[in-house]
């Protein structure tokens, strides 16, 4: 009975342990507005994640913007209406090389409301700008019709606390898509888990 005891203690103990380690990182977005806590999906879209909290990690994103709110009043031209806020457009951008896009049909993370994924261009060009999804936008799913190529974007992590201030964002006032003024990003941090 008490080899059985152990037994059970070692078992259960791995489990405490793999738990922990276990754990997806979290962010913080330090806004002028307020603060946006992000869970950064790093086992289901490691390069997109990756890139990301190397990023955060090099101190990136210090005093950049959220420059730009979509909105369905300010898309005359797309026929696919989206509604995200965009940031992390930096002068220093060409510094950071494209990286390989992941679909949401590879890593299962969809743009639901709270999702943060990266914009681009053509798929392979995302460097440092990011988005955060306001609904839920299936459009920007693989397969969405947002883009031509139907190959979505790269999703790797969704708000947990501060939808609120993400909200806000996206109602301030904008010329065309432009956020006037942007918003102040002061930095973006790993947060520590206990």
């Amino acid at each position: 009975m008490k080899k059985l005891n152990i037994v059970f203690i070692i078992f259960l103990s791995s489990i405490i342990v793999h738990a922990k380690t276990d754990k997806n990182p979290l962010v913080l977005i330090k806004t002028e507005m307020g603060n946006i806590e992000v869970e950064i999906y790093q086992n289901k879209a490691p390069i997109s994640a990756g890139n990301f909290l190397n990023c955060v990690d090099d101190g990136v994103y210090k005093d950049s913007y959220f420059y730009r709110t979509v909105t369905p009043n300010n898309q005359p031209d797309d026929d696919i209406k989206i509604e995200v806020i965009q940031g992390g457009l930096l002068d220093k951008a060409d510094d950071y090389p494209p990286i390989k896009h992941e679909t949401t049909k590879k890593t299962g993370i969809l743009h639901k409301d709270g999702t943060i994924s990266y914009a681009r261009n053509e798929p392979g060009t995302a460097t440092t700008e990011f988005f955060i999804c306001i609904g839920n936008q299936p459009e920007l799913d693989y397969g969405g019709k947002r883009n031509r190529d139907r190959q979505g974007f790269a999703a790797f992590g969704r708000v947990v606390k501060g939808m609120d201030i993400v909200r806000k964002i996206h109602k301030q006032p904008a010329e065309k898509q432009m956020l006037k003024p942007k918003i102040r990003i002061f930095n973006i941090e790993r947060l520590k888990q206990g």
